[in-house]
């Protein structure tokens, strides 16, 4: 079918608040470049929104995959258990920094891993409230929309939210908050809203991403996890979309050496296969009662073989390197614009975690959502896939697969370039 047809069936049938604005319909994809139902050539520099930091179906997670279904598709691991799901619990325990020996839990997505590692956090603690960030991105189910530090577009129509999830800043410098004022808005929140002794956990991102993309100072951490051992509360860092390579990294907090108790992942866990995980703390992950934790699809049999296989392209393919080499060449043409470009601001990356704004007035750093919405608007027109994020929609990111050829990088970042030049 034509990319018309299916717009008519998508307005027909999708509902609106699930329906995607684009107009090109996916057909096939091979690594970083994707052609759509008319046969039209786009350069995906979103990557399934950070899912596919290996590629669109890279050979060995295909044949992984199509091996598993000449075997078996599905059980429910909780009925009779496969050899999948304990082999990527085991590769993850070893893998993941969390304190001490390591378990691990399966789900589908990353707002399932969040939701999970929530009740394993109050069945561990025997406590209720959880903290997060200003900026932060947990989810779309009901408790992590209200964990969310964002409303629209993702709280605005659903009514109230549940209770007992508290809100701290998270600090960006460039936007006036400090590393001092965000851990002073923390122990605030702890003193007059959470209180500490009803804490069950500290929820966070070591990199923002959907608020924007910027990485929490090594200091943070380290006092967010002093904060937590002072009075018992847990450490949940949300790898969802930093991990698995992005930053140059398996995960982002290992770029700051602390160790938190819980840990959340999926996106490019499984190179486009549906799979999250929560990894913790052994006594925390066992505190919950038999059969508390699962569901009916959760670290299906196909998706357990694509987690496998990606974490042996990482190991033969050396796509951490990878990941810091593109943060590099990223960074080198970023720091092109801003020298050239009155609106291009503070750029950024930690790895191929990589941004930058786009502003009004550098001094001031006036955001400018209507520039950065026209700029990705132009670049889908000329072939190129490209997201805006932040908490004010002026943030461009970059996810583009980390195995993505130079000549494609580049012709992808001259399309950027001459968005720019176009539109100032």
């Amino acid at each position: 079918m034509s990319n018309a047809e299916l717009n008519e069936l998508k307005h027909k049938y999708v509902a609106a608040g699930a329906a995607s604005p684009a107009t090109a319909f996916a057909d096939r994809a091979e690594n970083a470049e994707v052609w759509d139902a008319d046969g039209n050539r786009f350069i995906d520099f979103a990557g399934g929104i950070g899912v596919l930091n290996v590629g669109h179906r890279h050979p060995k997670v295909v044949a992984a995959v199509k091996a598993q279904l000449d075997k078996v598709m599905h059980t429910c691991q909780t009925v009779m258990p496969y050899e999948g799901y304990v082999k990527v619990a085991e590769k993850l325990s070893q893998i993941v920094p969390v304190r001490g020996h390591a378990k691990v839990m399966l789900a589908n997505s990353g707002a399932e891993a969040l939701e999970n590692a929530i009740k394993i956090a109050r069945a561990a603690t025997g406590r209720s409230n959880i903290i997060c960030f200003d900026g932060g991105y947990h989810g779309r189910t009901f408790y992590t929309m209200a964990m969310n530090g964002k409303v629209a577009p993702y709280q605005t129509d659903f009514g109230p939210m549940p209770g007992t999830v508290f809100r701290a800043p998270y600090p960006v410098d460039y936007h006036g908050v400090s590393e001092d004022e965000a851990l002073r808005g923390l122990h605030m929140a702890l003193k007059t809203d959470a209180g500490a002794h009803n804490t069950a956990a500290i929820v966070l991102e070591p990199v923002l991403g959907e608020g924007g993309f910027y990485p929490a100072p090594k200091r943070f951490l380290e006092k967010v996890r002093e904060i937590c051992d002072e009075h018992g509360i847990l450490m949940i860092i949300d790898e969802v979309q930093s991990g698995f390579g992005r930053t140059g990294k398996m995960f982002a907090i290992e770029h700051s050496g602390v160790e938190p108790d819980m840990m959340t992942m999926a996106k490019s866990m499984a190179d486009g296969m549906p799979i999250s995980a929560v990894v913790g703390t052994d006594k925390h992950m066992d505190a919950s009662g038999p059969n508390s934790l699962g569901g009916t699809y959760t670290g299906s049999p196909t998706s357990c073989a694509a987690a496998l296989a990606v974490m042996e392209v990482f190991e033969e393919e050396n796509i951490l390197e990878k990941s810091q080499a593109l943060g590099n060449k990223l960074a080198e043409r970023f720091g092109g614009w801003e020298n050239k470009f009155d609106c291009v601001d503070n750029a950024r990356n930690m790895g191929a975690m990589a941004a930058f704004e786009l502003v009004k007035d550098k001094a001031d750093h006036t955001p400018d959502p209507e520039l950065t919405a026209k700029v990705c608007a132009m670049a889908r027109e000329h072939g190129l896939i490209l997201l805006s994020c932040g908490l004010y929609g002026n943030t461009v990111r970059f996810l583009m697969p980390v195995t993505i050829e130079d000549s494609v990088l580049k012709e992808g970042l001259d399309i950027v370039e001459a968005c720019l030049e176009a539109l100032t």
